[in-house]
This record gives structure tokens, C-alpha cells and sequence, in this order.
């Protein structure tokens, strides 16, 4: 029960949905959290939003699996977050451990088991994250989806473990059992339902619950085209659903569109992505290796088609009760009202009295209301009560057991007392960011409130008051100790005051030096994706918790990041490794700006963040060179080296991936000899 929502919560909030949008861009508040080792996986990106789902309790969970020579850091430019924070879900891309081929999922070999190389990784992260209560997931929300080799390791695993996903989104992916030569080839003809309820074993009337998307950009020359219908046909022939008539045509603006086709129940959608060839399919500025611009957001497509088709997440929002009134007659309290539900009968009705003349509400009677009519009348009376102000709360509880939101209303019984000021009390405020918001409880003995407004640092807010209770935001914030003033008036000009004290992080800010400096992040990890993002210029970075460590973050450009280490307040793991000092100057090589070449002064004269003794041009006269070739034609080249099959900027490090003939990336070389990945600044 919550008494701050509207009846129906769940239902009105996927409306707005639809009404605002489907697919309208949002502006991201969480953050990515780069490179996690959770759940067997070494690296997992993980981005976290602010927003909850809109159905269920807490928040939504969506795997995402890469493709074939496509590696994790491209969904970092899919915008996946904006789907995150428009249905409140959190993202995990875990790294296949077991790669095959071309760096793929190895969906056609190995042992297709619960308990086997990534199947049970996979089972094992999204276990591992729903049972983090810190994280708020919701385990009737997990959800599993990929792109190529990856979606075609989605849906394995999500027949093995239909108990566990709820949901799949299966994107250009070879039909599950089918070989290698089936993704590059001629299409190969598969028993999609055969192979999936073989696969699922005891566990197959989960499938009751489960529901599937699959989709396939219609220009696609690399994946067959025939799997999407094989794939779509296969999942309705495990759910037992039939194909309805027609197809609807959903758009991201004017010219991002997809045709879908849906089953029974909303069990199966299959969508046809217009111009999009072998990628996943981002939407609108969405950029990367094998990420499509050309349609819609398919990450924001999948949270509202979860959360309009979920089928494991309680929908049921208890009863709603109306014209709630309550009238005074010789010290008794006559209460009558509607309650109604939509999904069932009313049960019973609860209604409390509490006097406010003390501000706080003191319950002072409870009445149980045991019926109500056909058309959901109820009444009931109270008891003699003393002169004051009371608040009539009533909740009704439908035939499974479920309360609705409360209602409530103020009356007074007896004479109204001498003029006085309204009555603050409860006043708290809940931080997020730079944001602040001010709560409490607001109650005017003479039922006269005209205003409540908050002062904040930066300006006033008037507050929302719903019944006895206010509420007022204020956004960006100074940094440090705050001071929130409410004032409540009335009418008649009487006023009361109280404050509330709470502090604003507002992160570190400075150029990358500084945070070099301050130890955000080091010239190994962060500084090529800080320089690329913001070049010379200052940016924001802010601190935020990685597991039993942190990670610090920069505002607007969630690429630019810091290694995972011990939180700065001392609430990490601490400990760790004594600093390295590769060239022995006395400066750690986390903070060192020639890390290989002896300079305790760190002189750096044309402040690139190269010290002079490594800087090839110390005094400034750098002109940037880009480099666009495969990873091969750059370690031929000298502009990048080889280990392990992997490709790495020389200079920087930076891992370009796959050392071959296929992968093409860009370096800008920034110093004579030293490239990173990307383009010049």
C-alpha cells in the first residue's frame, strides 16, 4: 500500500508511456559502472538508473550480450541507458568467458546446461544481481537479450532457465541447435519449440509466464533473414499461442521505424527493423561497431513491451475508494465513501481516526467495515470523540488479500479553535545527486492552509500538499552543507517555519590532471577516454560504489572513468597492493605523467599531461594524426602491438580488440609514437 499514489498506478504510468512516447529520449541521471566482475563474468558493464519499473516492486534487470567481434565497450554508445531510465532498468553486458570463432557466444558447441561455461554464468549473474538488495531488482523482471552469436545464447538460455527470465529479446540470431555455417549460410531449418522445452527439461511450465521478442534489421546481409519468422514461430509453438492478424508500425521520430507482429496475449513480438543491417539496432545518436542508428531504440522497444506483457509481476492494484466524507454530529463522525476494484470484490475497509491537534496524527479509533454494496457503498460511525481537528483515512482490501491506496479526508468535531499558524512536523530531506526533496507533514487547525513553500540555497519551490503531507524539489544545488527552510501559511497571513540540514555531493571538478592528480583516474585507465570526451577542457567526476569499492565517473560522458578502487570515504575494502613506482622516481605511476621515465619534478610545459622527459613535443607544437585501418594493418604499422589475439595502442594501451583482418578501428596519434583509441580532440 502506498499512500501517495494514485489507484491503478502500474496501469496510468504505462499510459503516460505511450502518450509522452514511446521512444521519446530521456535524459540520463544513473551511470555506468564499467568493467565489474559479478557472477563468473571478469567484465560486466553495468548502468543503473535512478528511475524504478512501472510495474512490480523496484527495478527491471536486462542482460545484454554481444556479438561476434564486437566487443562490450559498443554498447556503451547504444544508448541503452536511455531505455534504462525510461522503464527503470537496470543493464548488465557481461563478456563472454568461453568465446568461440570470431570472439562469439559459443551458442554451437559445448554442453547446453544450467550448470555449464556461460549458461551457468549467465544464470549466475542475473541470480547474483536480483539477490543484491541493494540493487532493488525485482526477480519477476529478468531479462535476456543479444545481438547475432549473442542472441542466439540469450535464447538457449532462456529455455534453459525460463524460471529465471522472464523475458527474452532475441536480435539477429541464428535459430537455437543450428551450426556455425548456419549464421554465414544458407539458412538452416530448426525445431525452435522441440529444441527449447529439450532444453528447459522440469523446468518447462515456467514457460506459463514467459514472453519473447525477436527481431532482425530487414538489410541485414550477414545473419539470414529466414530466422527471424523461424525464431518467432518457434518461441508461440513453446508458449502455445497463435499468430494475430496484421502488423502495427511503431516510429522514433519520422524516419526510425519497425513493423511488428504480435501473438496471442502479447506472448511473442516479432519486429522487421527498417535499414538495419548486422547490428543492434540503437535508435536515434546511438553509434559503434555492429549499433545501428538507421530505426528505433530496440532497448527501449523491449522495456515497454516487458512491461506491458510481464506476466509474473503482480498487476493487481486493490481497490480504489471515492468520495470519501466524513460529517460531525454531536461529537460523532459519520463516514461514508466508494470503493470499487477492478480486478475482483471488495473485502473489507479499514478506516482510521487520528487527531491532529498535536500536528503528527495520533491514531485515536479503527473501524472495520466488513461489506459493501453492489455498487461499493460503505458507512460506518465512529465513536464519541473529543473537540479537534481528525484525519479519516480509509483503505480497502480486495478478495486476494491486496490493499489500494489509502484516502483520506480532515473534519472537525466541535467549535474551531482561535486563529493559529499552520503546524510543521516530520520535516526530512531525501538527497539524489544535486537534488534535494523536502518532505513532512503539514496540518492548519483552522483548515485555512494557503501556501507551503521550501527555500532552498539556489531559490524558493512551492510545494505540492496532498492531504496533510508536502512535498518540494530543488535542483542543482551547491555542494556541501545545506540548509532547507519550509514556511507553511495560512489565509489569514499566521506562518510557521522549520528547516531541515542535509549536504550535496557535487563531485570534484577540474581538467585532467587534476583528476590524474586527485587519483580518479590514472594514465592507464580513464585518462584516453577523459582526453577524447573533454580534451583540456574541466569536467565533473563523481564518486560511486562498485561492489565493496568505488569508481569515480564523469558527468555527461559516462566513457570517461576511473578504475575500480577503494572508496575515498574510507567505506571500500581498503588495503590492496603497495603503489607501483615502475621508474623509481618517488611519483606512483598512477599519478606519474611519464611513468616509464624517471621525473620526480613532473615537469610538463605544454600541459598535455605528457611530462616532459616522455613528450616528444614537450613545448606544445602537437599536431593529432588519425589512423583508421584494421587492427592487423595498425600492429603492421607500428601504431599498435599484439598480445594473446589482442591488438593495443602503442603509447597508451588502449585495447583495440581482436587482432585481425576484420576489425577496423581509429587511433589519433597524440604524441609522436603515442596513439589512443578514437579520434583526435
Amino acid at each position: 500500500m502506498n499512500d501517495n499514489q494514485p489507484p491503478y498506478r502500474g496501469v496510468l504510468t504505462l499510459f503516460l508511456c505511450f502518450l509522452s512516447g514511446l521512444f521519446a529520449t530521456a535524459a540520463s541521471a544513473g551511470s555506468w559502472q564499467q568493467s565489474q566482475s559479478i557472477g563468473g563474468f571478469n567484465s560486466v558493464h553495468v548502468y543503473t538508473p535512478d528511475s524504478v519499473s512501472p510495474i512490480g516492486n523496484g527495478k527491471a534487470l536486462l542482460i545484454v550480450l554481444h556479438g561476434c567481434v564486437q566487443p562490450t565497450s559498443n554498447f556503451l554508445t547504444a544508448k541503452l541507458e536511455v531505455a534504462a531510465e525510461q522503464y527503470g532498468m537496470v543493464i548488465a553486458v557481461p563478456d563472454a568467458m568461453n568465446k568461440a570463432g570470431y570472439s562469439c557466444w559459443s551458442y554451437w558447441q559445448g554442453t547446453k546446461s544450467r550448470t555449464a561455461g556461460d549458461y551457468k554464468n549467465l544464470i549466475t549473474l542475473a541470480n547474483t544481481m536480483s539477490g543484491d538488495a541493494s540493487r532493488n531488482i525485482d526477480p519477476d523482471q529478468v531479462y535476456i537479450a543479444g545481438l547475432s552469436s549473442g542472441a542466439s545464447f540469450a535464447n538457449t538460455t532462456a529455455c534453459l532457465a525460463p524460471d529465471v527470465f522472464a523475458g527474452m529479446g532475441i536480435s539477429a540470431g541464428p535459430s537455437i541447435g543450428t551450426s556455425s555455417n548456419g549464421a554465414l549460410g544458407p539458412c538452416e531449418t530448426a525445431d525452435v519449440a522441440a529444441r527449447c522445452n529439450s532444453y528447459a527439461g522440469s523446468y518447462k511450465s515456467h514457460f506459463s509466464t514467459q514472453i519473447a521478442s525477436i527481431a532482425h534489421g530487414d538489410a541485414d546481409t550477414t545473419v539470414n533473414l529466414c530466422y527471424n519468422e523461424q525464431n518467432a514461430n518457434g518461441m508461440a509453438g513453446v508458449y502455445g499461442v497463435s499468430k494475430l492478424t496484421g502488423t502495427n508500425t511503431i516510429s522514433e521520430g519520422s524516419s526510425r521505424t519497425a513493423e511488428e507482429t504480435l501473438w496471442e496475449d502479447g506472448r511473442v513480438s516479432m519486429l522487421w527493423l527498417n535499414d538495419v543491417p548486422h547490428a543492434w539496432s540503437g535508435g536515434e545518436g546511438a553509434s559503434g561497431g555492429y549499433i545501428s542508428a538507421n530505426s528505433i531504440n530496440y532497448a527501449s522497444y523491449l522495456g515497454q513491451y516487458f512491461a506491458a506483457n510481464n506476466k509474473r509481476v503482480d498487476r493487481n492494484t486493490g481497490p480504489a475508494v471515492s468520495n470519501l466524507a466524513a460529517s460531525e454530529n454531536s461529537g460523532l463522525l459519520s463516514i461514508s465513501g466508494n470503493a470499487v476494484d477492478a480486478e475482483g470484490s471488495v473485502a473489507a475497509v479499514v478506516i482510521t481516526i487520528s487527531n491532529l491537534d498535536g500536528g503528527a496524527p495520533v491514531v485515536v479509533e479503527t473501524l472495520n467495515v466488513s461489506s459493501v454494496d453492489s455498487a461499493g457503498y460503505f458507512s460506518a460511525t465512529s465513536s464519541a470523540l473529543a473537540d479537534g481537528l481528525y484525519e479519516v483515512r480509509a483503505v480497502a482490501t480486495d478478495n486476494e488479500g491486496t490493499d489500494g491506496d489509502a484516502a483520506s479526508v480532515t473534519t472537525r468535531v466541535g467549535p474551531e479553535p482561535a486563529a493559529s499558524a499552520p503546524v510543521l512536523s516530520n520535516t526530512a530531506a531525501n538527497v539524489n545527486g544535486q537534488c534535494a526533496t523536502v518532505t513532512g507533514t503539514v496540518v492548519d487547525a483552522n483548515q485555512n492552509l494557503a501556501s507551503v513553500v521550501v527555500a532552498f540555497a539556489n531559490g524558493s519551490v512551492s510545494a505540492n500538499v496532498a492531504g496533510n503531507s508536502y512535498s518540494a524539489q530543488g535542483c542543482n544545488l551547491p555542494g556541501g552543507a545545506n540548509t532547507a527552510t519550509v514556511t507553511a501559511t495560512d489565509t489569514t497571513q499566521l506562518a510557521s517555519q522549520a528547516s531541515v540540514n542535509f549536504t550535496i555531493d557535487a563531485g570534484q571538478t577540474g581538467d585532467y590532471n587534476f583528476h590524474i592528480g586527485a587519483g580518479h583516474i590514472t594514465w592507464g585507465v580513464g585518462y584516453s577516454a577523459c582526453y577524447l570526451a573533454f580534451g583540456t577542457s574541466q569536467f565533473t567526476m563523481h564518486e560511486y560504489p562498485s561492489g565493496s569499492d568505488c569508481q569515480w565517473i564523469a558527468d555527461g560522458n559516462s566513457s570517461c572513468a576511473g578504475p575500480v578502487q577503494a572508496c575515498s570515504s574510507g567505506s571500500g575494502s581498503g588495503g590492496g597492493e603497495p603503489a607501483t613506482d615502475t621508474d623509481g622516481d618517488g611519483v606512483e605511476d598512477a599519478q606519474d605523467n611519464c611513468p616509464n621515465t624517471a621525473n620526480a619534478g613532473q615537469e610538463d610545459d605544454d600541459g598535455d599531461g605528457i611530462g616532459n622527459a616522455c613528450d616528444s613535443t614537450p613545448d606544445g607544437d602537437i599536431t593529432c594524426t588519425e589512423f583508421t585501418a584494421s587492427n592487423y594493418n595498425h600492429v603492421q604499422a607500428g601504431r599498435a602491438t599484439t598480445t594473446g589475439g589482442y591488438a593495443y595502442a602503442a603509447g597508451s594501451g588502449d585495447n583495440l580488440g581482436l587482432y585481425n583482418l576484420f576489425v577496423t578501428t581509429t587511433l589519433a596519434e597524440t604524441a609522436a609514437g603515442y596513439y589512443v583509441l578514437g579520434s583526435c580532440p
